[in-house]
Order: structure tokens, then C-alpha cells, then sequence
């Protein structure tokens, strides 16, 4: 029997999630990353063949895969700067006690709760030409704004941005909410007494001793926006065309297509800058952080 006093006792409670993190993380990614160097595909599922870097000049060589980043990256920068606005906007208005704080705190975070195909087929049939959204514009005598709203690229890659937006600012806002709960009210109160205003309070108080609640917040929503795949491929399914086709969207193409070793290829690319971009914001707002 393992002693507590034993060093090796903490060791041993670890193991079974390292298993199970081992065995459907690390191992996946390493399967993925020697099979992105052969031509494994679905003729081939046996006996795949070592071809070196030729995947990684076909993806690059392809326009749809070149269009596919820089809409990963428009919309995981687009997401993260509105998930982080809109949070924190919230977190301020209901930081307060008032009457009904605790509901509305629920209903902002409900929806991060559900499941993004949930709320991709909702807002499908809102936002066709027939849907809610039409209907409601034609109700209100502004008929002539309707359209399909995900069969042209702005509109359709807009709402898509939106809706991510919306599914999980309140995640953002509760990540807020316990950072502005943790901030002591002696530094609101030397700063009542210095004369400085509301606006001054926040910008000079608040926010500075807000940016551990932020490095979360960025690092996190820009992670989850380099890797969306459900909204997209519900909404739009990379459509119309490949306008609004991301990189997780591209590599299950590829997979579907029989393509095994170009779909892990596409995937190791994507981890490469889902780690960098991560690791990069963490590091720079950690250095931006202050003590209390």
C-alpha cells in the first residue's frame, strides 16, 4: 500500500488521466503526423507508402486550401475580438446586484451549453430565404432587405462570425465576471479618493487587473476559432462554392474524398497554427499581467 507521505503518491492519481490522454490525444497525433508523410488513402489503407513532404506541397499548392486559412484566420480573429467585447460588456452590466442578475446571467450562457450543430440547424432555418429572419423583415415592412443570407460569401461568412459570437459570449462573461469579482475594492476606493472618474476607474483599474481574466479569455475563444468545424459545416458546408470553407472543413473534405494522407497533412497544419497563434497571445498577456 502507496503512503501519502510518499512523493510517489500525487504520481500515481495522475496516471489514469495520462492514459487516457495519451491514448486519445497524443497517440492520434502522432499517427496523424507519420501519416501525413505517406500516400494513405482509401485504395491504400494497408500499405501506405513513405512520399515525404509531397502532401504538404499539394495543400499548399491549392488555392482552396490557401482560401481556407485566411478564412480560419478572419474568423478566429473576428470571433475572438467580438467574444471578448461582447463578454466583457456583459460581465459589467450584471457584475451588479440588481433584481434578475442571476437569470440573465443563465440565459447569456446558455447557449455555449448547447451543441454547435444544435444551434447551426436553428439558425439555418432562420436565416434562409423562407425563415424567421425574412419573415420578420417583411412583417416590419423592410421586405426588400431579405435574401438567402448564406448563399453569397460576405453574408454568409457574417453570420457564421455572428453566431459563433453569440454561442459563447457568455462563457466570456462568466470568465469575467470572477475576474472582476477578484479585483479588492481598495484599489476602486484610493482611486474614488484620487478624484478619478467612472470612466478613468475602469480604464486605468479595472482593465489592468483584468488581464489574467483576459489571457483566458483570447487564448482560449482564439483557439476555438481556429478550430471551428460544426458551425461551418452545418451552416454552409464550406459553401456557397468554397467561400466560406476553414481548414477543419478542408481536411474532412479531403478525408471524404478517400485522401487520408492530404486530410493529415491539412490537420497537422492546422495544429501548427493553432499552437503558435495560442502560444504567442498567452505569452504576450502574460507579460502584460499585473499583481494585486
Amino acid at each position: 500500500m502507496i503512503k501519502k507521505e510518499s512523493g510517489f503518491y500525487p504520481l500515481v492519481l495522475v496516471v489514469p488521466a495520462l492514459f487516457v490522454f495519451t491514448l486519445f490525444t497524443i497517440v492520434p497525433v502522432l499517427m496523424s503526423l507519420t501519416y501525413s508523410f505517406t500516400d494513405w488513402n482509401i485504395m491504400r489503407m494497408d500499405e501506405p507508402e513513405f512520399r515525404g513532404l509531397l502532401n504538404y506541397q499539394r495543400i499548399f499548392a491549392d488555392p482552396i486550401f490557401i482560401r481556407s486559412m485566411m478564412n480560419t484566420l478572419l474568423f478566429a480573429f473576428s470571433t475572438t475580438a467580438l467574444k471578448t467585447l461582447f463578454g466583457l460588456g456583459l460581465a459589467v452590466l450584471l457584475i451588479k446586484k440588481v433584481p434578475g442578475n442571476g437569470l440573465f446571467r443563465t440565459l447569456f450562457y446558455l447557449p455555449c451549453v448547447l451543441s454547435a450543430t444544435v444551434i447551426g440547424v436553428l439558425f439555418k432555418a432562420i436565416l434562409t430565404e423562407t425563415g424567421l429572419l425574412n419573415n420578420g423583415l417583411q412583417l416590419l415592412g423592410l421586405g426588400f432587405l431579405g435574401r438567402d443570407w448564406l448563399s453569397s460569401y460576405g453574408t454568409a461568412m457574417l453570420s457564421v462570425i455572428y453566431i459563433e459570437s453569440w454561442m459563447w459570449s457568455g462563457f466570456n462573461m462568466m470568465i469575467f465576471i470572477a475576474g472582476l469579482q477578484a479585483i479588492p475594492s481598495d484599489y476602486m476606493e484610493v482611486a474614488l479618493i484620487e478624484g478619478a472618474g467612472r470612466i478613468k476607474r475602469f480604464f486605468h483599474v479595472t482593465l489592468p487587473l483584468l488581464i489574467p481574466a483576459f489571457t483566458v479569455v483570447v487564448t482560449l475563444s482564439m483557439a476555438g476559432g481556429l478550430r471551428v468545424f460544426e458551425l461551418v459545416y452545418v451552416l454552409t458546408n464550406g459553401g456557397p462554392g468554397f467561400d466560406t470553407q476553414v481548414m477543419n472543413t478542408y481536411s474532412f473534405r479531403a478525408f471524404s474524398q478517400g485522401l487520408l494522407g492530404e486530410s493529415a497533412a491539412a490537420s497537422i497544419v492546422l495544429a501548427a497554427v493553432v499552437v503558435t497563434i495560442s502560444f504567442m497571445l498567452n505569452r504576450y498577456l502574460k507579460s502584460r499581467e499585473v499583481e494585486l
